[in-house]
């Protein structure tokens, strides 16, 4: 095979994957948001059968030759079809490792485990949950002792979602954190706390999916080419830059719990939507890591969205679908309210402060449950001890417990990380961001597109042609340092509480 009939195959077999991907996301997105709940079944079938055929292409022998004929002429490739085929090849490495049949009935395992997921975690009942969980967490721990015996197995998961995370790595950073962080957050609690009565009323959800619209247009993201559903646990899906779908959930006493969905994953869509256009069609044209991924939706999330600015933007728009319930509220007091930090259950309602202890909890967890030490039967306990130990919070059902995220129903056994990587990596990325915008006066003018365009030249439109680490060094403008991190949470609630 010469490398022009390669790159030709190449080029039609990433047309094939993604015809396939694009159906399994679409059955995915709608299991999640609009699908009767007795479909799952069958739904699991058809996303097995669909995965199978995945499975077929990727591990086929033309594929081998594909990878073969051209990393055997690398250098004779541009960047981006040297990258395209490196991706096949760590793609094709991994299907290679899981038999079809056991590849398909773990696609359908988790198609019918994000339903009991779901029903388990409305009747608070982690024990019809857990035969599911058991499976998962067996069928990712002889993936991971397959693809490399010799590396702590939880290791090799962590390196699926962030190449070359390690413990080695996660567990100094995570005790930085943690040490750093604890005093702040005890001092913190004998604070007075800000006044949060205004927001504990009824906001109708048909004006707060007004809001989400407006909300949505103020970050700049074109309603063609992305969509906003409902769901238990919010998430976004991404197929090409005119078909990005993200998701919120809504509480009638809590508003900015859709709020801050939205914002979150609208940082998601626009890291999605902001994808080269000469990426489009190929294996490069998605983000590049989760945790480049997660600095992108927490940087909208928290440095932006949380910021006094936005809040300044926001409190009129909320004013005009909310006059009673925000009647004497100024920027001031949205802002203080919108950063309360205290010792809570959940993980997407956290602050800032405490936010990174919720992962590190499930980073401790994961770890044990991979490496044995943790029977599944034992989770609830353990979560509810872990959360008294280090937040000093009772929890007081698995609904708000150990059930309350799905990313281990859908096999994401090492994404957790992400989300504090991503808020760390995030903080130097604004640093490094000042220097080139008026990045304040732009949220001010409720303008948020200098900063998505920032963004978008550092980060989003090399989608997977740079690795995680080239990208994440673009926006922060050299090496991760974790202690950036730790001074931005000091200084913020300093300020806020009077430290």
């Amino acid at each position: 095979m010469t490398i022009s009939e390669a790159l030709n195959r190449l080029t039609d077999l990433e047309r094939t994957l993604r015809a396939y991907n694009h159906a399994l996301g679409c059955l995915n997105y709608d299991g999640e948001t609009v699908a009767p709940r007795n479909s799952a079944p069958a739904r699991g079938e058809t996303m097995a059968f669909l995965s199978g055929i995945v499975h077929e292409k990727i591990t086929a022998g033309e594929t081998g030759e594909i990878v073969d004929t051209l990393l055997a002429h690398k250098d004779e490739l541009s960047l981006k079809d040297r990258r395209r085929a490196e991706l096949l090849k760590e793609g094709r490495d991994d299907m290679t490792l899981v038999p079809a049949d056991e590849y398909m009935a773990y696609q359908q395992l988790m198609a019918e485990a994000m339903q009991v997921w779901h029903d388990a975690k409305l009747a608070s009942d982690y024990a019809a949950y857990a035969p599911y969980l058991d499976k998962i967490i067996a069928y990712n721990r002889r993936f991971a002792e397959r693809k490399d015996a010799k590396r702590p197995a939880y290791d090799v998961l962590l390196d699926g979602y962030e190449k070359g995370l390690s413990h080695e790595t996660l567990d100094p950073f995570f005790a930085l954190l943690r040490s750093q962080l604890t005093p702040v957050i005890l001092e913190v609690a004998n604070r007075p706390r800000p006044d949060t009565a205004f927001l504990e009323q009824p906001y109708p959800i048909h004006l707060q999916r007004k809001f989400t619209d407006r909300v949505m247009e103020i970050m700049g993201i074109d309603r063609n080419d992305c969509a906003v559903g409902e769901t238990e646990h919010p998430f976004t899906e991404g197929f090409n830059k005119h078909d990005v779908r993200i998701t919120t959930h809504y509480h009638e006493d809590s508003v900015l719990s859709n709020l801050y969905s939205v914002v979150h994953e609208g940082g998601h869509a626009l890291y999605e939507l902001g994808v080269g256009d000469d990426l489009q069609g190929t294996f490069l044209a998605c983000g590049s890591s989760m945790s480049i991924h997660e600095s992108q939706s927490r940087f909208y999330e928290n440095l932006i969205g949380r910021s006094h600015p936005f809040c300044e933007v926001l409190l009129p728009e909320l004013k005009a679908l909310f006059p009673e319930q925000l009647k004497g509220v100024d920027a001031d007091k949205l802002y203080r309210a919108a950063n309360l930090s205290e010792p809570s259950l959940i993980r997407t309602e956290a602050d800032e402060l405490t936010y990174s202890i919720h992962v590190m909890i499930r980073y401790e967890l994961e770890k044990a449950m991979i490496e044995g030490s943790l029977p599944t039967a034992d989770i609830p306990g353990e979560w509810n001890r872990m959360y008294k130990a280090y937040l000093g919070v009772d929890v007081p059902d698995d609904r708000r417990g150990c059930l309350q995220d799905s990313h281990w129903s859908f096999g994401a056994i090492g994404y957790f990380p992400s989300y504090a990587l991503g808020s760390a990596y995030g903080v130097q990325m604004l640093h490094s961001m000042e220097k080139d915008v008026d990045v304040w006066g732009a949220v001010r003018g409720g303008d948020l597109r200098p900063i998505t365009a920032w963004l978008g030249e550092k980060i989003h439109r090399h989608g997977q042609l740079l690795t995680p680490k080239e990208l994440a060094e673009r926006g922060m403008g050299g090496p991760f340092d974790p202690h950036c991190y730790v001074n931005y949470l000091k200084e913020k609630y300093g300020k806020l509480y009077a430290l």
